[in-house]
């Protein structure tokens, strides 16, 4: 399922959500960028749910051709660094997709230059979660840019031990962030 195409921030309790299968033509009405979608379920039994999005220091530190390192906590979860998608055209077809799909193999997200990023997760909540998580990464990195300074990155093992989704670290988050939604559902 995706949203129907129209601004997120207009959908509404009453909008029908988009049924789209895994293999085959997209339904009319659908956005070509679901492609890349279908592309990654083919791909990546693990994922579960997948959020295509847009942030602001995302799309900032893409245009210079550079995706966050993991320097924190949240950044740890796409260590080494996600994946940069360096064509800046919507991916809307199944060859772009497909290569796509590859350049994410086994990442958390992949960022698109100049257009956002795609997060995957093994539900849509984690997914929500690890594209909130990709964006402080982002932040955390212009902040250090900013500097001149090179800063401290997580190490392979740190970045290991710290990228886990047990003590409730996806569901906490997830409650954070739905806080006070009227169309959060609690616990999903």
């Amino acid at each position: 399922m995706v949203s129907p195409a129209k601004p997120m921030g207009l959908v509404t309790a009453e909008d029908e959500p988009v049924v789209v299968s895994v293999r085959g033509p997209l339904p009319a009405g659908t956005l070509g960028e679901v492609r890349l979608h279908q592309q990654i379920y083919l791909r990546r039994a693990d994922v579960q749910g997948i959020v295509r999005y847009q942030s602001p220091r995302l799309m900032s530190l893409s245009s210079m051709g550079r995706t966050p390192l993991a320097r924190h906590g949240f950044g740890s979860y796409f260590a080494p660094q996600a994946p940069l998608w360096r064509d800046p055209r919507l991916v809307r077809d199944d060859d772009r997709a497909a290569a796509a799909a590859d350049l994410l193999g086994r990442a958390r997200a992949i960022v698109l230059r100049g257009n956002g990023a795609v997060a995957v997760g093994a539900s849509l909540q984690e997914a929500c979660v690890m594209a909130w998580y990709l964006e402080d990464a982002a932040r955390v990195e212009l902040d250090v840019l900013a500097t001149g300074l090179p800063g401290l990155v997580l190490d392979e093992e740190e970045a290991a031990a710290r990228a886990t989704t047990q003590g409730l670290i996806v569901e906490r988050m997830w409650e954070w962030l739905t806080t006070g939604d009227p169309l959060a559902v609690p616990g999903h």
